[in-house]
Parts: structure tokens; C-alpha cells; sequence
């Protein structure tokens, strides 16, 4: 099978984001008075978006009477600050670059909040990946299928001859609930353990095996 389109989540698969979102975490849960997290847990809260990063990261979830203000917080620091540490995986660039020289459709699709999807995808890849999709309130995030059916729609794509990466399980469900194949990424945020008992069936190493796929 050779594909036309390759739908990428962002966090854990194209960008290492983890330690600017532990610093975003923190920065938050400390404004606040609440005991910080180590990277390890943010890695373990990442995937849902930053809201339920947020919710398991403060004592008592969004029952606490400071979450609405830590959340905020959160998302204000972020927005300045994802670009202290955050970097493209080894390989990445390269991928991308190759992807596009064969004629590849590309877009990336996130939970993260829509506004720091689309700053990093631009800051890091410029006109390489035309179609970024973060979480917004008229769409519903993965691992509902929305996201990667509008990605496909604005690259004017069909799913039939598409392809999902990831680093998660809940790319796993997304690729799943779209009836697409997924190939699952062992440099991200989960390890291959938890992948495949989460239904991983393609797994890679680094990136240039996606396009041996």
C-alpha cells in the first residue's frame, strides 16, 4: 500500500513538547499554591489536551475551586513559553522533507489548544505542512474521528489512501474510529509495552521507517 496522505499528531510524534509543557504545568500549579509534578507524570497527564493535562495535574481535578484560574494560567504561560526547549524529533525535518519531494499531502492534528498548534506548526514548518487542526470549541478532539476527517477535507484528500502517526493510545482510537491504518512511533511519550497492549499492530523506530512503510 502506498499512501497519499500522512496525518500527524504534534505532541510526542513531530515535537518534543514535554518539558515546555511541565514548565507551563508547574508554573501554574505553583502560582497557585499547589505541589508541582515531576516531567514523568506531565508524560503520563499528555494526550487528552491541556485541559485534562490540567485536570489530572491539580489536586481534585476540575472540582477544585482554583482550576478555572490554574487552567488559565496554564494556557497564558504556554503560549509564551512553548518554544523555550521544544524541539523536532531527530529525523523529523527530514521526513517531512522527504514527504513533500514525493508529492505527499501532510497535516498535523492535536489536541492541543488551537492557537499553539498553529504557532508551532508554523515556527517549525513553515509552508512544509500547510493543514494543522488543534482543539477549538465547533469540533471534537480525538480520538472522536473530526479532526483527521476535516485535515483530510482541507487537503482535499480521501481517508481511503490515508495514513495516521502517533506516539499514543489515543491516536491508536483516533485511527481506529476514522477506519484508517496507524502506525505508532517508540520516541514519543508511551513506550512500545504500553502501545502495543493499547492495540499498536506498526511500530517504528525513527522516522525514515515511515516511508519504508
Amino acid at each position: 500500500m502506498s499512501y497519499d496522505s500522512y496525518i500527524f499528531d504534534l505532541d510526542g510524534t513531530l515535537l518534543n513538547t514535554l518539558n515546555d509543557l511541565a514548565a507551563s504545568c508547574n508554573y501554574a500549579l505553583r502560582s497557585y499554591g499547589m505541589p508541582e509534578r515531576t516531567v514523568e507524570e506531565v508524560r503520563r497527564f499528555v494526550g487528552n489536551g491541556v485541559r485534562l493535562l490540567m485536570v489530572r495535574a491539580i489536586p481534585d481535578g476540575d472540582n477544585n475551586p482554583l482550576f478555572d484560574k490554574a487552567y488559565a494560567t496554564f494556557r497564558e504561560h504556554y503560549l509564551h513559553h512553548s518554544l523555550d526547549t521544544t524541539a523536532p524529533y531527530d529525523g523529523i525535518e527530514e521526513l517531512i522533507a522527504s514527504l513533500n519531494a514525493q508529492g505527499k499531502h501532510i497535516a498535523v492534528v492535536s489536541n492541543k489548544f488551537y492557537e499553539a498548534t498553529q504557532a508551532l506548526v508554523r515556527h517549525f514548518f513553515g509552508e512544509s505542512i500547510k493543514v494543522a487542526i488543534g482543539e477549538r470549541p465547533d469540533i471534537r478532539k480525538k480520538p472522536a474521528p473530526d479532526t483527521v476527517l476535516e485535515a483530510l477535507r482541507q487537503l482535499n484528500m480521501p481517508k481511503e489512501t490515508a495514513v495516521y502517526i502517533g506516539d499514543s493510545d489515543v491516536d491508536i482510537d483516533t485511527a481506529r474510529n476514522c477506519g484508517m491504518p496507524c502506525i505508532s512511533v517508540l520516541w514519543g511519550f508511551r513506550d512500545r509495552q504500553f502501545l502495543i497492549e493499547h492495540g499498536a499492530t506498526t511500530l517504528v523506530d525513527n522516522p525514515v521507517e515511515i516511508t519504508e512503510i
